[in-house]
């Protein structure tokens, strides 16, 4: 029967975040770019954007030293359609990998109740790699997307709480992952470990149901 709830759960959130490469209306915050014209062509860059943007797309960033990607009003609308997709993408593969999550929780349940059982554990740490890959792929497409074309507006927005519960899933991720590499010689730490994943899951969780609603 757990089984059964698990497989109909993972579907329905496989089936959601394939939903969302369509649903542009609802994530409006986050997919919605501004077409550039001649009022706009000298602001080509917002003034605060992630030094991982920063580093590639920058006035003097990596991508820049490609003809195709010079700064110029044309190649910037270019941009915005590779962001577009990467953020698209970034929002599929976030579903996916919080499908992962709940099976690698619910085998580890399972494990904590049976720490000496192998079979549990390879079946956990086949999990725990197919998670950590879903999840530093899902960051990387954000932090590494060209920017946007200008500043946050001000004031609440759910793109700025989907950054805020970014900050605390990521060192939450972090911690989980260092945790995990010490439990084998120190078994005392299986609770913080636990604690520092489930609120991986909970704050990444959160992060992907307000982005999408």
């Amino acid at each position: 029967m757990k089984k059964l709830i698990l497989s109909a759960t993972l579907l329905v959130i496989v089936s959601f975040g394939l939903k969302a490469q369509n649903d542009t209306i609802k994530s409006q915050d986050l997919l919605n770019e501004i077409t550039l014209t001649n009022k706009d062509s000298t602001a080509l860059l917002p003034k605060k954007f992630p030094i991982t943007q920063r580093f590639l797309w920058g006035e003097k960033g990596l991508m820049r030293n490609f003809n195709k990607f010079e700064l110029s009003p044309a190649e910037r609308q270019n941009e915005l359609k590779i962001r577009r997709t990467m953020l698209v993408a970034h929002q599929t593969l976030g579903f996916l990998t919080l499908g992962g999550m709940i099976a690698q929780g619910f085998v580890g349940a399972k494990l904590y109740n049976d720490i000496g059982n192998k079979s549990l554990r390879n079946t956990h740490e086949a999990l725990a790699a197919g998670v950590n890959f879903g999840y530093f792929t899902t960051a990387s497409l954000a932090l590494f997307s060209p920017p946007k074309m200008l500043d946050e507006r001000k004031g609440y927005s759910s793109i700025k709480l989907h950054k805020a519960l970014a900050i605390v899933h990521f060192t939450s991720m972090v911690a989980t992952n260092i945790l995990a590499s010490q439990l084998e010689g120190h078994p005392n730490l299986i609770p913080y470990h636990r604690a520092a994943a489930y609120t991986a899951f909970a704050a990444f969780a959160a992060s992907m149901i307000v982005i999408k609603f």
